[in-house]
């Protein structure tokens, strides 16, 4: 992959870099073994970027391998795995040859590539292959899954270089005050934690007065707080005396990695991944060996149940602890893994496997830390709660597609899975995943049973990277729509309907009462917190259990929410506290995040808020009032941007009628931006400015800026202009071009109007006194700005001469439409002014775009996550340590298991209550006439003894003691306060009461009135 195609891999490239997207595309990757998890590990490689892939497996598809090989057809049973899966391998990524190979594995063949991977191998062949390639550098790597039980092992060699431990940011701060002392203490501002941990290295830049610390080689700090740090002796150092920035700089470092063979017999090597289950980590690291020497010596798994077979496999492992000596033997966990050996489960080999193929971009990529040696996994709550009466009958193979998950649950829960109704929200990457396990697990599959998908958005390029179920064909239609075509073809027997509506109160006739009422469960694959509090809410309110996953590059998460048993997803609760404050956007920027968010909003203001105003002003006869109504200080900046629209060149205003003008304009506005406003701001604090406490002004995040001066041949100067050109001609409907020597001949004739800083110029230093200030009102002559606006756009000619205006929607990933290109200059010009070292294309993009970085590695770890929680919904789990939370970091091997919250509970008139407990009202008392809120409020009293006080609908309140409503009936009520009619979809109308019995509780369970 010598050139990357950055539209198919962008997400990725934000989570690995070119570097290590380069050296992955120099790799030769073997996959041996092409049943679920060898299919899955394979997608998420080729997905990844490696030079080539081949699939290597000797067997022929059989009924079982349907249950999770999601590339394999009923019309492929009895034929090659690898060959079958073959071509829907090639068609993941064009740029990756793919091939397979149907013939035994050997020496001469693993010596081809630089990564070999076995599944569904032999312990004597992990042994033998794993000697041959520890001896010639070939990483290698084993992934297996047996039921609810999973295993994996890393060896990358005698020394195997790391470039960048976990991905992450290089930490930087800014510093405050430096120490000559030995050690010399590093004080850095407190508006944020340094992020330093013991023992890293940094770098020093723009340290004033202590330059010796500028010149040095990156210096080991020890950790002394969330603001400060020791470093080394500067006690000889010049005196410090302000600024300076200080830096993480990441150091390679090497591992060393143990042979197969010799890895099996330390105990030391297992990553531990839940420290609940450490006895039962241990107790899998030898009944994983156990299994092996009994299918070699029975040639067969486990009987599925048997209890026979469960006493050998616990033998063998008691003999194998005679040696290991654990201190825990874990017997339960080992006759589970013999019960459960014969399941193959899609869940458990989506999370296994992105595991894996993460481990294959380390071994390719030098990225993240590998895996040191062993890890396991199981998922063995997934079992039944309660010790079932089934046969070993009950479990055998039936001849279906299921029998992989029968082998585990039994038929019975096969059915009742197929029955299943659920409603997925997103058909995104983690959409894609929880699809294609749907369809393999049989979810919604059977007679009675169905699946409802919605997603509004469109399938990207930039989609096919990490959603899998889409190819380049289907670029520009609906997701939803080809994600369900796509399962079906997996699985025909799937019944799944496909919307393109966004969940939200707009939608709420499509899922309304009723389809909230005929559902058994709800999945959330969204990519905003506002969404899923609101599909949260959905689902308590129809008291509907919800899996929820989310991904951020190898970062993942996971939750269920079991009604009356946990905690919901819950309200949003981020707060604006990592928000830019204004004045530093304005004026005092210090990091790049600072001139990129600038320029977004200046983007949005000058090409998207400004049009959309004045096509309000031309349609909407109150838009003025309305806007007055803001504030003065609001509607001068709208009123002023609108009133600039409207006048051409020519008559003073702003209007351009030729490209000549909006190549004028740009210019005149970087004049503006870059030179004008750097001189007004150091006219008002000069460069030796010092504060009340005789400290200099501009110091720590305060970095004291420089004006620019225009250079036509300065190619970012030229980018600006001609972006920003363009962006304006376009508001206006006129073309323009990307061709800087015309836009250079065009600027030879551009009068740039000269500037003279004002002493009456107030610039705000922080957003507190900017509120003050705003709160005082205006002055005089902002009011008289005020009414001169007010009088200009009264003007009855004005509107009927001016011509509709065409807003820009912000659009990252179209590199033709100059969004990005005004950006990336604005941002970069404006760091300039700053001494902020500049961002690359490519890094403006994630942060000014808000792009979420992703691996197609994370998604499937975490859709695997949310089905095995999937399949204690379904058998109705009852206990909360049955449930799982989760997140994780890929990147580390880093995995945190915790069981559920549960739901707080509050007290009224003596009786216990949660968010889930509600009281049901049938406003049409089984089809009689509705209620009157003097009805309701009777019944009530009756049934819960409680007496209504107050009751609202949303805000507006039904009743505060008005008892003239008394009569009136609910929806009655309802209607007169909200001046509005009830829509016809609103079935259920939540009201919110408090009770004279308990005024102290802020805390009341909803009334659900029902108008059915």
């Amino acid at each position: 992959m010598s050139d990357i195609d950055e539209g198919f891999y962008s997400r990725q490239l934000y989570v690995l870099g070119h570097d290590a997207m380069h050296r992955m595309g120099r790799a030769d990757v073997l996959i041996a073994g092409m049943r679920g998890l060898g299919a899955e590990i394979a997608k998420n490689v080729i997905l990844s970027g490696v030079k080539s892939v081949t699939v290597q497996d000797e067997g022929q598809a059989v009924w079982a391998d349907l249950s999770s090989q999601f590339f394999l057809k009923e019309s492929h049973l009895g034929q090659n795995r690898a060959t079958c899966s073959l071509q829907q391998l090639s068609d993941l990524n064009p740029r990756v040859l793919v091939s397979a190979h149907t013939g035994p594995l050997d020496d001469e063949l693993l010596l081809k590539f630089q990564v070999v991977v076995l599944t569904d191998s032999s312990l004597d062949d992990q042994k033998r292959f794993g000697e041959l390639c520890h001896s010639r550098g070939i990483k290698f790597i084993v992934a297996d899954t047996k039921g609810l039980c999973g295993q994996l092992f890393c060896d990358f060699g005698e020394e195997f270089e790391v470039l960048d431990r976990d991905g992450e940011t290089p930490a930087s701060a800014i510093i405050q005050r430096i120490t000559k002392d030995d050690p010399g203490v590093v004080l850095c501002m407190d508006d944020r934690s340094h992020g330093f941990s013991d023992g890293v290295k940094v770098s020093f830049t723009e340290v004033q007065g202590m330059t010796e610390l500028n010149s040095m080689d990156p210096v080991e700090i020890k950790f002394r707080g969330p603001h400060s740090f020791s470093i080394c002796d500067t006690s000889a150092f010049s005196e410090y005396e302000r600024g300076g920035i200080v830096t993480e700089v990441k150091q390679p470092f090497k591992l060393n990695f143990k042979p197969l063979s010799e890895a099996l017999l330390d105990l030391e090597l297992l990553t531990m991944n839940d420290f609940g289950k450490i006895p039962r980590h241990k107790t899998l690291h030898l009944a994983f060996q156990a299994l092996h020497s009994f299918v070699k010596q029975e040639q067969r798994l486990p009987r599925t149940r048997s209890q026979p077979d469960a006493d050998t496999l616990l033998d063998m492992v008691r003999k194998l602890n005679a040696v290991a000596q654990l201190e825990e033997l874990d017997e339960a966990a080992v006759r589970n893994l013999a019960y459960t050996a014969r399941g193959d489960l899609a869940p458990m080999n989506a999370f296994i496997g992105g595991l894996a193929a993460q481990e294959v971009i380390k071994a390719c990529s030098r990225k993240f830390t590998p895996l040191q040696q062993w890890l396991y996994f199981d998922a063995l709550e997934c079992l039944p709660e309660e010790e079932d009466r089934l046969e070993e009958g009950d479990f055998s193979a039936k001849g279906t597609r299921y029998d992989g998950q029968i082998a585990v649950f039994g038929s019975a829960f096969q059915e009742k899975l197929e029955r299943q109704k659920y409603f997925l929200v997103g058909a995104g990457a983690i959409g894609c995943e929880l699809l294609k396990n749907f369809a393999l697990i049989g979810l919604g599959a059977g007679e009675d049973g169905h699946i409802t998908v919605t997603d509004m958005d469109f399938i990207e390029k930039s989609n096919l990277n990490r959603q899998f179920l889409f190819r380049s064909q289907d670029i520009g239609k609906p997701k939803s729509d080809i994600a369900a075509k796509a399962v079906r073809e997996m699985n025909p027997r799937m019944n799944i309907t496909a919307h393109q509506n966004r969940l939200d109160p707009e939608s709420e006739g499509v899922y309304d009462y009723k389809f909230f009422m005929g559902l058994d469960g709800v999945a959330a694959a969204l990519d905003n917190v506002e969404a899923r509090v609101y599909l949260d809410g959905r689902c308590v309110q129809h008291q509907k259990p919800m899996l929820e996953g989310g991904t951020l590059g190898s970062k993942g998460h996971t939750l269920v929410v079991v009604p009356h048993l946990t905690e919901s997803y819950g309200k949003d609760t981020s707060t604006p506290n990592n928000a830019i404050p204004l004045c530093t956007l304005k004026n005092f920027p210090h990091r790049i995040e600072h001139t990129l968010q600038w320029a977004r909003d200046h983007f949005e203001g000058q090409f998207k808020q400004t049009p959309e105003n004045t096509n309000l002003f031309l349609r909407d006869e109150g838009f003025v009032e309305r806007t007055l109504g803001h504030g003065d200080a609001e509607a001068l900046e709208v009123l002023g941007g609108v009133w600039s629209t409207l006048e051409n060149v020519n008559d003073g205003g702003q209007r351009p009628t030729s490209w000549n003008d909006c190549v004028s304009w740009a210019r005149c506005k970087w004049e503006t931006l870059y030179n004008n406003d750097i001189r007004q701001l150091l006219h008002c604090f000069p460069a030796e400015e010092v504060t009340a406490t005789g400290l200099p002004f501009w110091s720590g995040s305060k970095r004291c800026p420089h004006p620019l001066t225009f250079d036509p041949n300065n190619t970012t100067h030229m980018e600006y202009v001609m972006a920003a050109a363009n962006l304006y001609g376009q508001i206006y409907g006129i073309n323009g071009t990307r061709d800087f020597p015309s836009i250079r001949k065009i600027l030879e004739s551009v009068h740039v109007p000269s500037f003279t800083p004002k002493s009456s110029v107030k610039i705000h230093v922080t957003d507190k006194e900017m509120e003050e200030d705003k709160a005082k009102g205006s002055d005089d002559a902002d009011k008289a700005r005020l009414e001169e606006l007010k009088g200009k756009l009264a003007s009855s000619s004005l509107k009927s001469s001016a011509v509709q205006m065409y807003p820009v929607d912000f659009e990252k990933d179209d590199d033709s439409n100059f969004h990005m290109d005004y950006i990336v200059a604005a941002s970069n010009l404006r760091a300039e002014n700053y001494d902020i070292p500049a961002a690359d294309r490519h890094q403006s993009k994630l942060i000014a775009g808000r792009i979420i970085p992703a691996i197609a590695t994370t998604t499937a770890a975490v859709a695997g996550l949310m089905c095995l929680e999937l399949y204690k919904l379904v058998q109705g789990h009852q206990k909360i340590s049955s449930y799982r939370t989760s997140y994780f970091m890929l990147s580390v091997q880093y995995f945190v298991w915790a069981q559920p919250r549960r739901p707080q509970s509050f007290e009224l008139a003596g009786k216990k209550y949660t968010q889930w407990d509600d009281f049901l009202v049938d406003g049409r008392r089984g089809g009689q006439q509705e209620m009157t809120l003097g009805d309701l409020r009777q019944y009530v009293k009756e049934n819960y003894n409680l007496t209504i006080c107050t009751l609202f609908y949303g805000p507006a309140i039904v009743y505060n003691g008005q008892e003239d409503r008394h009569k009136l009936s609910v929806s009655d009520v309802v209607k007169k306060i909200t001046r509005k009619d009830i829509p016809p979809h609103k079935k259920v109308l939540d009201l919110i009461p408090s009770f004279s019995e308990d005024e102290d509780n802020e805390m009341a369970p909803t009334i659900r009135y029902l108008l059915l």
